[in-house]
């Protein structure tokens, strides 16, 4: 979904004040004083203070509190703690508790609770217990913000608002029936269009009465993949639906302060393009195991494409943890270090808040072992002094807040292809999206690629290159996107199971990859996935080298494109299997098998190099490097030489953040460097970074020339 830039214009002004108001980045999180007694408060507000906290999130659980019976309300605590933070200086980020309908609610109206696809029905005791489609539901927690909306709007400690958290129930009961019911009526004109689109001539589906049209709930055997795609898409609608509904009460009371809510780490439920365009901000939460050696890979795609979904603007880490993930099997803690390196990553890769899940640990519920800024121990511990010192670090960063990346790379990833890939019933059921887009994006992490997240209704012309990794549905308006895109001189690198199928799951006939075929000059008349016990076929390429593919393979034919690879042992020994395509005035690269990384890898460089993109720095393996530069106050509706507007006058604004993720110190060369915002001391040429080091070098430069460097404000 494409964002009218009014919007983008009058979210930047909220996000302008709420950043003046903070004094610059943000830094706190989820604070929840119902749990203790009120002696620990004043306690907590001195400890913030201390740790330079100036933000905290209010009530997100604490339905129950605020509303103790049905149009019961006690406000009288939530005043209390409202008035303590803005006493000490701390701001607030007011949540609506609507992800915890509470028991009163639920003994009243126990259809509130969500169905699963067999028919039974979740239990209370845990959270996001509730059918969003239920209208008591809608009812009561529309009524609350309602409330929360009339009382706080005026508070001085009010900041922002945060609506719900971690949108995520599905449900297949009778209200989701009877909401999907009316969502497909607004979709089709008719029965007779839905027949169509869903095929269901196939195995004798085919609906006579819209009554007859249910929820996808758990067949015989296998289930419509083309119906389960609409109630993906509509599960998605309907929470945004009514995250919207809250939104706008609360805009009633309060149009100048950011309203957000929070999203997850590779998160299939909801669409976050569409649910992006609605907020003033994207908001991530990010728990990375710190089992995995390169978690911050994943976490580093997690951060683009949030900082994407807004066309780069900044975003929010919304919750982190200090140490330990209740989450995991094994809850390892972060070690010394990780936590400020993985803060500083966030903010490299365009975040300008840090928060984090929680506050003070639990000492009771189910995340009791969720590791928090102050732990079960207090405060004479590691983790709260490494707390301490990155909040002191952060309030010097003031001027980087506003600032943006820059990206001549795009991927492509959608939330239709996810659903559609992974419905199974294919001819590899065990292909994980994320996974493959993750394939493509390690080697542009890897070589300090600023890389963007795009979908198919996203401008492509700033862009010299553009990866599509398993982009399986795609529309004929997208597929003549990224045709006129090649035409126009762009390069473009697709992989296997692109465009295979249209908007209604259905298979594009005459060749895959269908909807590319006339764009990539090859086409293939057969899937060949490999055994999943490791089987190989061996590649020749053009260059005389020899490589392997795993997993998949296709028959491919060549048509008016070039041949890069071929496959030399196998049923396919001969045949084609990577193609380069001259088409218009640019190029179109398809690899049909997934080639072993070096493969891989090398197509990549050369792409880059054929694109002309180079990193920000040479740097060594494991040492990240982003640019974050203010582009013309002018484009973005600042207010001139306040904190985030980039300065005033012909100076722009430019920071240069260098990441060591190496358990080792790593030398590199920053050449012309710049003051190093963290210790204020000018740095350049070679210098040596410790394990798990940062640095953050402001640079200056003419303003003519960061914005060319940064492109335009929005793409």
């Amino acid at each position: 979904m494409t964002i009218d830039p009014e919007d983008l214009r009058a979210a930047e002004k909220r996000l302008q004040l709420l950043h003046r108001q903070l004094g610059g980045i943000a830094y706190g999180g989820d604070y929840n004083p119902e749990q203790w007694p009120r002696e620990v408060w004043l306690e907590d507000a001195k400890l913030m203070q201390q740790a330079g906290v100036n933000l905290v999130t209010l009530a997100v659980f604490s339905w129950s509190r605020l509303e103790t019976s049905d149009a019961v309300f006690d406000f009288e605590w939530l005043d209390d703690v409202m008035d303590l933070m803005h006493q000490h200086g701390i701001g607030v980020d007011l949540a609506t508790p609507d992800a915890v309908p509470p028991a009163w609610l639920v003994e009243q109206y126990p259809d509130i609770m969500p169905e699963r696809p067999d028919g039974t029905t979740f239990g209370f005791g845990s959270r996001q217990h509730f059918d969003v489609s239920h209208p008591v539901y809608r009812e009561k927690s529309l009524a609350l913000a309602e409330k929360m909306g009339e009382r706080y709007a005026q508070h001085p400690a009010l900041r922002m608002w945060h609506v719900g958290n971690e949108y995520g129930p599905t449900s297949y009961g009778p209200w989701a029936e009877k909401a999907f019911r009316q969502w497909l009526r607004r979709k089709y004109s008719s029965l007779d269009e839905l027949n169509e689109a869903w095929s269901t001539a196939v195995w004798g589906q085919i609906y006579t009465d819209w009554n007859q049209v249910r929820v996808p709930a758990q067949p015989r055997t296998w289930s419509n993949p083309s119906r389960r795609l609409d109630f993906h898409r509509f599960t998605s609608d309907s929470m945004l639906e009514h995250f919207k509904a809250e939104r706008d009460v609360l805009r009633r009371h309060s149009p100048d302060l950011p309203i957000v809510t929070n999203f997850m780490r590779f998160y299939k439920t909801n669409d976050y393009w569409a649910w992006a365009a609605q907020e003033d901000a994207a908001a991530l939460d990010i728990y990375p195991d710190p089992r995995e050696d390169d978690a911050h890979v994943a976490a580093a795609l997690n951060f683009d494409l949030t900082r994407s979904l807004r066309h780069g603007q900044p975003w929010m880490v919304m919750e982190q943890a200090t140490g330990a993930v209740s989450q995991w099997s094994v809850n390892v803690s972060k070690l010394p270090g990780k936590m400020r390196l993985g803060s500083y990553q966030a903010i490299a890769q365009g975040a300008d808040s840090i928060l984090f899940f929680q506050w003070r640990q639990a000492k009771g519920g189910t995340e009791r072992y969720h590791s928090a800024m102050v732990n079960h121990a207090g405060p004479n511990t590691r983790i709260f002094r490494e707390v301490c010192e990155l909040g002191q670090e952060l309030k010097s960063l003031g001027g980087l807040t506003g600032t943006r990346s820059a990206a001549k790379v795009a991927i492509v990833f959608d939330w239709d292809c996810w659903w559609a890939l992974e419905l199974g019933n294919s001819p590899r059921s065990d292909l994980n999206y994320t996974e493959e887009v993750l394939r493509f994006y390690r080697p542009l992490f890897d070589a300090n690629i600023t890389v963007d997240f795009v979908n198919a209704n996203s401008e492509l012309s700033a862009y010299s290159l553009v990866i599509m990794p398993a982009s399986y549905l795609l529309t004929d308006a997208a597929a003549e996107k990224f045709e006129n895109y090649v035409s126009d001189g762009g390069r473009l690198v697709v992989s296997y199971l692109s465009g295979i199928v249209d908007q209604d799951n259905t298979i594009r006939l005459g060749g895959y990859p269908g909807a590319l075929r006339n764009v990539l000059g090859a086409w293939s008349e057969e899937m060949h996935p490999l055994a999943g016990d490791g089987e190989q076929v061996k590649l020749s390429t053009l260059d005389g080298g020899t490589s392997s593919a795993s997993y998949w393979t296709e028959h491919l034919h060549a048509e008016t494109a070039d041949v890069l690879a071929s496959y030399s042992s196998g049923r396919l020994a001969g045949a084609p299997a990577i193609t380069r395509n001259s088409f218009g005035q640019g190029t179109a690269v398809y690899i049909s098998a997934r080639v072993e990384d070096g493969l891989l890898k090398q197509l990549l460089d050369d792409e880059l190099r054929s694109a002309g993109v180079e990193p920000e720095l040479a740097a060594p393996t494991g040492v990240q490097v982003r640019r974050r530069t203010a582009l013309n106050p002018a484009d973005l509706g600042h207010d001139a030489g306040g904190s985030g507007t980039g300065g005033s006058g012909d100076a722009a604004k430019s920071f240069l953040l260098v990441l060591n993720h190496n358990d080792a110190p790593s030398r590199v060369n920053v050449l012309d460097g710049g003051i190093d915002r963290i210790s204020g001391q000018p740095i350049r040429g070679e210098v040596e970074l410790p394990a798990n080091g940062v640095l953050v070098l402001e640079e200056v430069s003419v303003l003519e020339e960061s914005t060319t460097k940064a492109g335009k404000p929005w793409h």
